[in-house]
């Protein structure tokens, strides 16, 4: 299983970086929080009443129990494994968090010394950022992952959403902890992976740098930037169609064939996928 980022339990800033994290996933439709007795890691899963649930997240045993001391989840249901789902008070300090969040990025934005390097591929220009919304309950995989080809099959098969999960669990991961940010952004810059433990950052949050990494690389430009911004970045299809200039409904092809490598990556690492709580 993954290493999953622990944060110290007296820097109440990362706590709710990581809270954050995963209260976003848990305001997804058919999403619950699971632990399971003697596990220090819980999952978030998300049910759609079609094939297996799929795991969106994974976090720290005690960001959990903080969260449902802060009364931001609650459980329900009876058994071995308890499951926990997202509150009102929960999706109050999801707002509130979002808000703080995007007030910090306007600030960086007017920072002359923040200049964003357009040659970063994970570096957003102000118009691709205000296309993110980081509190929407569906990401732009969701709303492909319901839609249905000329033959009446799904459009992504549950394998392809399992990927793109994946490859956005690794990214949210990958940006959490002290300088991860500057980490990934130099990784995916060209840095040797031998740079890692002199960057710095917890074992958990570089593993998880160097797995985008090697996503990224088996992507290759073309796709990684297509994964990058959907998948990661949240903006729709329509949004990436008009920037790159692509015809109407070309996005979600170039899409499909990046989730389709991104499979073929994860099922080529033994490291790619963990079980399932529960």
């Amino acid at each position: 299983m993954n290493q999953i980022l622990r944060p110290d339990p007296s820097s109440e800033e990362a706590m709710l970086n990581e809270a954050c994290r995963v209260l976003r996933r848990l305001a997804e439709p058919g999403a619950c929080l699971a632990l399971a007795p003697g596990m220090e890691t819980a999952v978030v899963v998300r049910e759609n009443g079609e094939g297996p649930a799929l795991r969106t997240a994974m976090v720290a045993r005690e960001v959990a129990e903080a969260m449902a001391l802060k009364d931001w989840i609650k459980s329900y249901g009876k058994g071995r494994v308890l499951r926990y789902t997202i509150t009102a008070s929960g999706r109050t300090a999801l707002r509130r968090m979002v808000a703080d969040a995007e007030t910090a990025r306007e600030r960086a934005l007017r920072d002359p010394e923040a200049a964003v390097d357009r040659n970063d591929p994970l570096a957003l220009s102000e118009e691709r950022r205000r296309a993110v919304r980081y509190s929407l309950a569906e990401s732009p995989l969701m709303v492909l992952a319901r839609r249905r080809d000329k033959g009446g099959g799904p459009f992504l098969t549950p394998e392809l959403v399992a990927a793109g999960e994946r490859f956005r669990e690794d990214f949210e991961l990958a940006l959490m902890g002290d300088r991860a940010g500057s980490t990934l952004h130099a990784l995916l810059s060209g840095a040797s992976p031998d740079t890692l433990s002199s960057i710095g950052g917890s074992p958990a949050t570089l593993a998880a740098v160097d797995r985008v990494r090697m996503a990224v690389v088996a992507l290759g430009p073309g796709l990684s930037d297509m994964a990058l911004r959907s998948l990661c970045y949240l903006e729709g299809m329509e949004s990436i169609e008009k920037e790159l200039s692509w015809s109407a409904r070309s996005g979600k092809i170039v899409l499909r064939i990046a989730l389709q490598r991104l499979r073929q990556h994860y099922e080529s690492d033994s490291r790619a996928w963990s079980p399932l709580i529960g």
